[in-house]
C-alpha cells in the first residue's frame, strides 16, 4: 500500500482541507489519541510531510499526559535545555511570546523533527501563529542564491543570539551548533532552509554581510505565499515538521493571557547538500544537564 492509499484508507481526503496552496491543512472530524493504530499514525505523519503543518480542532479531550503519549508515537521525546519536562508550557504571563521567526531549538545538534502544540488558554482577539514552508522558500530563491545558500553554514546558539535579544537574560546551558543553511530532508529529500532567531553568524562571512544575507533569505521565508496563519481555539492541536518549517507567534493580544503546551520529538543531525553533518560546539547532554564541549 503506497502512502496515498494509506492516508485515504485512514483519513478521507474530503476531511483534509488545505489552508493555502503551499502549506497547511486542517484535518476535520478526527479524534487524536495515543491509542490510534499504527496505520493512523503513519497517515498523520504522511499528511504532515505533505502539508508541513496540520491542524486538528476540538481536541479538548487531550491533557498533558495524553499529549505526551501521543507525541511518543512519532519517536523519542526531545530534551529541553531548560530542563527535562516532557511538555513545555508557553505562557505569555511568564514572558513567553515566541513572536520571532524560529525553528524549535535549532541551536541543538539534533533539533526536534516534529513539534505538537496544543492551545489551552486563547485570548479572545489575536495570538495567531504563522508557519512558513522553508522548502518552498528555498525553491523561490534565484539559482545563484540557491548555490550560495547550499555552501553556507551558520552558528546557531543559546542563549544570546543576535536575532533573539530576549534570550540574553535566560539561564540554562550554553548550546552552540554549526548547521548548514540548507539541509536535505531525511524523509522527503527536499532542500530546506535552516535559519531563524538562533542564528548568531555565518561561518566565513563578516557580520555586516551576514546580517544582509540573513535578511535576504528570511524575506523569502516570511513571504506571504509561503506562509499559513492559524487562528487558535482552545483544544486545537497543531503538528508540524520542524525540519521543513519556521514559525512565529503574533503578540497582538494586549494584556490577555495566552497559554499553549508543546511536545517535541527527537530529530536527526542535519545533513548538508554535500553530505556533511552539523557539528556541535557545545551541546546539551540530556537529563544530567551537563555540557559537552
Amino acid at each position: 500500500m503506497n502512502e496515498m492509499d494509506l492516508i485515504d484508507n485512514v483519513i478521507p481526503r474530503s476531511d483534509v482541507v488545505k489552508c493555502t496552496a503551499r502549506i497547511g491543512a486542517e484535518i476535520r472530524d478526527f479524534k487524536l489519541s495515543a491509542d490510534l493504530p499504527d496505520q493512523a499514525i503513519a497517515a498523520i505523519n504522511g499528511l504532515m510531510l505533505e502539508h508541513k503543518v496540520i491542524f486538528f480542532r476540538d481536541q479538548g479531550h487531550l491533557d498533558d499526559a495524553e499529549q505526551e503519549r501521543f507525541a511518543l508515537r512519532f519517536g523519542k521525546p526531545s530534551p529541553y535545555p531548560e530542563g527535562t519536562m516532557p511538555i513545555l508550557e508557553v505562557d505569555s504571563a511568564q514572558g513567553n511570546h515566541s513572536d520571532i521567526w524560529h525553528i524549535d531549538w535549532s541551536c541543538m545538534e539534533a533539533y526536534p523533527k516534529i513539534s505538537l502544540l496544543r492551545g489551552v488558554v486563547i485570548p479572545p482577539v489575536g495570538g495567531d501563529t504563522v508557519w512558513s514552508n522553508t522548502a518552498a522558500a528555498y525553491l523561490d530563491l534565484p539559482l545563484p542564491l540557491q548555490r550560495l545558500a547550499d555552501d553556507l553554514w551558520a552558528v546557531h546558539k543559546f542563549p544570546g543570539s543576535s536575532k533573539r535579544p530576549f534570550a540574553e537574560p535566560l539561564t540554562g546551558p550554553r548550546i552552540e551548533t554549526e548547521h548548514p543553511v540548507v539541509r536535505v530532508h531525511p524523509e522527503t529529500g527536499e532542500r530546506t532552509l535552516v535559519l531563524g532567531c538562533y542564528v548568531a553568524h555565518f561561518l566565513g562571512v563578516s557580520k555586516y554581510d551576514g546580517e544582509r544575507l540573513f535578511d535576504l533569505f528570511e524575506s523569502h521565508i516570511a513571504a506571504q505565499e509561503n506562509t499559513v496563519r492559524w487562528k487558535w481555539k482552545p483544544g486545537d492541536l497543531a503538528i508540524w515538521d520542524n525540519r521543513a518549517t519556521m514559525h512565529c507567534a503574533t503578540a497582538d493580544y494586549g494584556g490577555q493571557r495566552r497559554v499553549a503546551r508543546r511536545a517535541t520529538v527527537e530529530g536527526e543531525v542535519p545533513v548538508s547538500v554535500d553530505g556533511r553533518y552539523s557539528v556541535a560546539r557545545f551541546k546539551f547532554a540530556g537529563r544530567d544537564n551537563k555540557l559537552i564541549p
